[in-house]
């Protein structure tokens, strides 16, 4: 599609005619004021209140969704600007990977196209980005969103009185909350105070499993508010929601939409390596809005920001059983990789497995990579038959991951796909090859806290077995002790 400038407002030619050019290539997009008599669309507006979407993501025809924009009430904005001659996708943030192709629309022989965001619609060089610039779709504000009898602990309550009050200072606060502290319950009341002032909340997550898993739970307590969960392939897309959880990848398709957008495990794989996905979050804040981070554990550069005062935050040192954090134990293995090629484990390994297998007791095992996983697990398999391994790419990983919560698996194998967003009861959790770059400090205390996350077993043992200690290995053990001092200094917990 492409444009011409007539009397102040763009006017889509389908034609490659004189003086008509693609969105991107026109200076000064001109938007049109609101006509207050112009009778809109509701569907539109539920569809582009807060969103950035492309005339393929609607059903409406060209000419209904153009009648808006002349009448004020849709903006249209550039899909791709240019930095220094350097394209720049306004929907991702991508800086790095376009290409070009022969367009049908603008009749352009090299129109550019964004790489990095194509799986949610091709945004090209003449496909504005369509945003509601009208009145917002109207919310529902409730009396009492919240329906929860939980008690909270004495460290989630200093935690939820933080992010209440941010909330309603619209303000950024970190809370670094150990693993199984219960961060979700933190929430509750900051969000039952935006949901009474009629705001729209987002709770985003770098992880389909993880939105599969709040949803059901915040549908429970909030049972009064229209609730959607969004990942690839929900059916949730359209709904119009006033409380949200998302993929982080699914905020791409939101423009200024959220008063408090909450990131979970801020510090996971992809969010924390892909800068796109940080643009995406930030876009789809509204201004002023507040934003809190949740995380067990945040990066050096957050960490230094937080102990030098730049950074806003709230510890939970504790969980809500008043158990302290198992204390990761560093037990030397020899060259394992080696005795790994020669069919067999080193004896320290084998004796800790035959202790939990003798006992009945189930147990995971940490492993760096796929390829010495699978030569590991028929060495295991010949102290018991029921031991499994899973990785990210293992077709059955959901019926493995299961049957290791039914208690049908005594021993799992696994990669760090694990590491987290997992809870096994009574469990045991031992690391082989803990030296492994793979294993950072976050990668290694997000492992640890796996055990003891139970009230009806909040103690057990994690074993780092390695072939030479590393700076990750100490700064994790190092930060889980810093935990517990500070929770036995607050009073959280008991031993």
């Amino acid at each position: 599609m492409r444009f011409i400038i007539k009397n102040s407002h763009l006017h889509p030619v389908f034609e490659k005619i004189q003086h008509s050019l693609p969105v991107t290539q026109i200076d000064s997009i001109p938007q049109p004021s609101p006509n207050p008599n112009f009778s809109f669309n509701e569907q539109l507006q539920q569809l582009l209140t807060g969103k950035q979407l492309l005339h393929d993501d609607l059903e409406h025809s060209i000419e209904e969704i153009h009648s808006h924009y002349e009448n004020g009430y849709i903006q249209y904005r550039k899909p791709i600007s240019y930095q220094n001659n350097k394209p720049f996708c306004v929907r991702c943030g991508n800086n790095q990977f376009f290409a070009h192709f022969p367009c049908s629309r603008c009749h352009e022989e090299d129109c550019a196209y964004c790489r990095h965001c194509i799986m949610m619609g091709r945004v090209s060089a003449c496909t504005p980005l369509l945003t509601w610039s009208g009145p917002e779709f109207p919310l529902f504000k409730a009396r009492n969103a919240l329906k929860w009898e939980g008690q909270l602990s004495k460290g989630q309550e200093a935690a939820s009185n933080a992010v209440k009050l941010t909330i309603i200072e619209q303000k950024e606060l970190l809370v670094w909350a150990v693993c199984g502290a219960g961060k979700t319950e933190v929430l509750f009341n900051g969000i039952n105070e935006a949901l009474l002032f009629g705001q729209r909340v987002c709770i985003a997550t770098p992880r389909t499993d993880v939105v599969l898993e709040l949803a059901p739970r915040l549908k429970k307590v909030f049972p009064d508010t229209t609730v959607a969960a969004l990942y690839g392939g929900s059916e949730d897309r359209h709904r119009p929601a006033q409380l949200i959880i998302a993929t982080t990848h699914q905020l791409f398709r939101f423009y200024q939409a959220f008063d408090t957008l909450v990131v979970d495990e801020v510090d996971a794989f992809p969010y924390s390596k892909d800068e796109t996905l940080q643009y995406a979050v930030q876009q789809a804040r509204k201004s002023p809005s507040s934003m809190i981070y949740l995380t067990a554990t945040p990066n050096k550069k957050w960490q230094a920001q937080c102990r030098s005062g730049k950074r806003n935050y709230m510890t939970i040192p504790a969980r809500f059983h008043r158990f302290s954090l198992p204390v990761p134990e560093f037990t030397w293995c020899g060259n394992w990789e080696k005795l790994v090629e020669k069919q067999r484990l080193p004896n320290i390994v084998t004796r800790w497995l035959k202790e939990r297998i003798d006992a009945g007791r189930q147990a995971l095992l940490f492993l760096p990579k796929i390829a010495k996983m699978e030569k590991v697990l028929p060495i295991v398999q010949r102290l018991h038959t029921n031991i499994q391994a899973v990785h990210a790419e293992d077709p059955d990983r959901k019926e493995k991951v299961q049957n290791m919560r039914e208690k049908k698996t005594l021993v799992l194998l696994t990669t760090t796909i694990l590491e987290r967003g997992v809870t096994f009861p009574n469990i045991d959790v031992a690391v082989l090859g803990a030296e492994d770059r793979i294993f950072t400090e976050s990668a290694l205390v997000q492992i640890a806290g796996r055990v003891g996350r139970s009230a009806d077993a909040p103690t057990g043992n994690i074993t780092f077995f390695h072939y030479g200690k590393t700076k990750a290995m100490v700064r994790a053990k190092k930060q889980i002790m810093n935990m517990n001092a500070e929770a036995r200094k607050k009073g959280l917990i008991n031993d």
